[in-house]
């Protein structure tokens, strides 16, 4: 891995590598909820051992915005990891299956154009019910997708950290 630093900080069941600066993409659009995911992932990040200062975070005004910011901050030397938040519900048309694929597709190159992890966290519910069944916390009853993106983030820099030393 490219920005590979230390061993990871043993902190909780989850450790980020030492020096790791994680970034967050995430929509206005649906504030409340991405808002929602965010703390979640910030209470992951820090119990991860991220400090307030190594975490970025860069608003987009909706979902079709995050690839181009989330690229950005992939090529930056100093970030581990982006992590993107937003909200494509479904209308009348098919334009949330254009957008969120598009999306998507985008952030999976970026990821490996880069060799930065960008995680996925755009909600793609048909109604906002199911929106907010997937944003909130496990607490309030919700499936707590910030945390699990969050999460990912995490593991993934481990599992790169591995990588780089297995069989040396």
């Amino acid at each position: 891995m490219a920005k590979s630093s230390s061993d990871p900080k043993p902190t909780g069941d989850l450790a980020l590598p030492a020096g790791a600066r994680i970034a967050c993409v995430h929509s206005t659009y649906h504030a409340d909820l991405i808002e929602r995911m965010l703390d979640s992932a910030r209470s992951v990040l820090s119990e991860a051992g991220l400090g307030d200062a190594d975490r970025l975070e860069v608003s987009v005004p909706g979902a079709f915005e995050l690839p181009i910011v989330a690229q950005r901050l992939a090529q930056r030397t100093d970030v581990y990891a982006v992590l993107c938040f937003g909200l494509v519900l479904r209308g009348e048309t098919d334009h949330d299956r254009y957008i969120s694929s598009s999306v998507a597709s985008a952030l999976q190159t970026i990821g490996l154009e880069t060799k930065t992890p960008v995680l996925f966290g755009l909600l793609t519910p048909n109604t906002l019910e199911q929106a907010r069944a997937r944003a909130l916390p496990e607490d309030e009853g919700g499936q707590d997708k910030g945390r699990e993106v969050a999460r990912a983030a995490v593991e993934v820099l481990v599992a790169l950290e591995r990588a780089e030393r297995v069989g040396r």
